[in-house]
């Protein structure tokens, strides 16, 4: 079954292109922007035919940042066929959009003959990009999966770069915050290179200490210095054949970057006291999460070896900047803890996604990792609830207020009640939020409509109640207009 969505006002459109669909085609309607978006939260959709008012654009043509504009559709329904519902008078803006990346535009009246031609075209469209991602997908191993999943525009083009640069020889520079995940994206360029059957040695360069790290990359000679009693291989010899990833490379020492130069133009190092070359079959992917080029311009980094390290540089987004990849990165965390510690949470409760999509992630992935572990082992219930997290993760609206306890009750039953009464307040405040209704509610809460509304009869909560408050709210402001 494929499903189609009509998001307009005009009811005669709606009429003519939902005839052109066969029993084949669950079509849908959306009189507004927020349905729309909405709707798409809860289904996959593969036709958006849209009112080109419903996209929000400015008068001024001139003005207009198309990329801005269709970023909530691109980001809602990423393999949509968008075709747009224009008037002849905005013929213009429609043609313009198409530029951005539109898939299509029709005008009104709607012509059933033009809304066959344009679905045929959506169609082979989806053909064609569903054989580019079989074909993505079996350059992925298996293992890959889990970790090339996204939602974000902007790592997607982050893997695009490590799946076009993997299978060379080329040096990589990864940067990015602390905890972006450089250290998996390393793991990925080696499990995907013609050097994955051979080592691949990790090296966080910061945690060694600077007297140290000359012999740690390149090993020593017996008796080079004070306590070398026998030979030592480095980890450039050790991972001979294979991949290695120096993480926070801005922290080596103008001795050590000499010698890296060395390395990366001669292919070629001597260990600490020795004077036998040793020749250096090894990929180098390096990281830092501090800005090189600032380090360049200060003296504290050499120009030539940035520029050596540099030859393919991936830039990894924050956290924050990915938000819609947060449930994803959730479950996969949650799926691993219940191996390792044999509990049954799947799930977090509403207001604790909602904080973290409020939440600036400072930490990133590894933050987010690490706070979920926290809460895992302390929660006791099958779901992650507030009272397990920091309360500075919801800013302190949540769980940072002292509350009086009846410790005459069990544990269970106080914490049943503290979960209901959460519960209860959220949900108002989301439907006072979107004046009662539900589909924007049920989509911003993170469950279904019909969840919703078994939620909403168990509280006694009545959608009608927001919407007449939405309704007074105008009958008064009209009322003081007219005084």
């Amino acid at each position: 079954m494929k499903y189609i969505l009509i998001a307009t006002e005009d009811d005669a459109a709606t009429s003519t292109i939902r005839d052109c669909f066969d029993a084949d085609h669950v079509v849908e309607t959306a009189r507004d922007r927020e349905s729309c978006l909405a709707k798409f939260i809860e289904r996959h959709y593969e036709f958006l035919f849209i009112d080109i008012s419903f996209l929000g654009l400015p008068e001024q043509t001139h003005r207009i940042d198309f990329d801005e504009v269709l970023k909530p559709f691109w980001n809602a329904f990423p393999t949509c066929q968008i075709v747009l519902l224009s008037s002849p008078e905005d013929i213009r803006r429609a043609v313009m959009a198409v530029k951005a990346g539109v898939n299509d535009y029709l005008t009104y009246p709607i012509n059933p003959t033009e809304v066959a031609l344009v679905t045929e075209a959506g169609y082979e469209s989806l053909r064609t990009q569903s054989e580019l991602e079989y074909l993505r997908d079996k350059f992925w191993k298996d293992e890959s999966q889990r970790v090339i999943y996204t939602l974000n525009p902007a790592m997607k083009k982050v893997f695009d770069k490590v799946k076009s640069v993997a299978p060379t020889k080329t040096t990589v520079l990864l940067t990015g915050e602390t905890g972006t995940g450089k250290g998996e994206l390393a793991k990925l360029i080696h499990l995907h290179s013609n050097r994955c059957d051979n080592q691949f040695i990790s090296v966080h360069c910061g945690a060694i200490p600077d007297t140290l790290i000359e012999s740690e990359f390149f090993g020593h000679e017996k008796g080079a210095f004070t306590g070398a009693v026998r030979r030592k291989l480095g980890r450039f010899e050790i991972a001979q054949g294979g991949t290695i990833f120096l993480d926070e490379i801005s922290s080596i020492t103008q001795s050590v970057q000499i010698k890296l130069l060395q390395v990366l133009q001669e292919k070629t190092f001597s260990r600490v006291g020795g004077e036998t070359e040793i020749k250096a079959d090894v990929r180098v992917v390096a990281a830092s999460n501090e800005d090189i080029e600032g380090l360049v311009e200060s003296g504290n980094f050499r120009k030539d070896l940035y520029y050596r390290l540099n030859v393919f540089p991936v830039a990894i987004p924050p956290l924050r900047e990915r938000l819609e990849d947060i449930p994803f990165l959730v479950q996969g965390f949650l799926e691993e803890l219940n191996r390792y510690y044999f509990k049954n949470i799947h799930t977090l409760h509403p207001a604790v996604m909602a904080g973290f999509r409020r939440y600036q992630w400072p930490g990133n992935i590894r933050e987010l990792e690490n706070i979920l572990e926290r809460a895992y082992i302390i929660e006791q219930s099958n779901i992650l609830t507030t009272e397990s997290f920091p309360a500075e993760l919801f800013g302190g609206e949540i769980g940072g207020a002292q509350i009086r306890v009846d410790t005459s009750r069990t544990l269970a039953e106080v914490r049943e009640e503290a979960i209901e009464s959460v519960e209860r307040q959220y949900l108002r405040e989301q439907l006072n939020a979107h004046k009662g209704r539900i589909n924007l509610t049920a989509a911003t809460a993170g469950i279904s409509t019909r969840q919703l509304h078994k939620l909403l009869k168990k509280y006694e909560i009545r959608k009608e109640d927001f919407k007449s408050a939405k309704n007074n709210s105008v009958k008064n402001r009209n009322h003081r207009f007219s005084d």
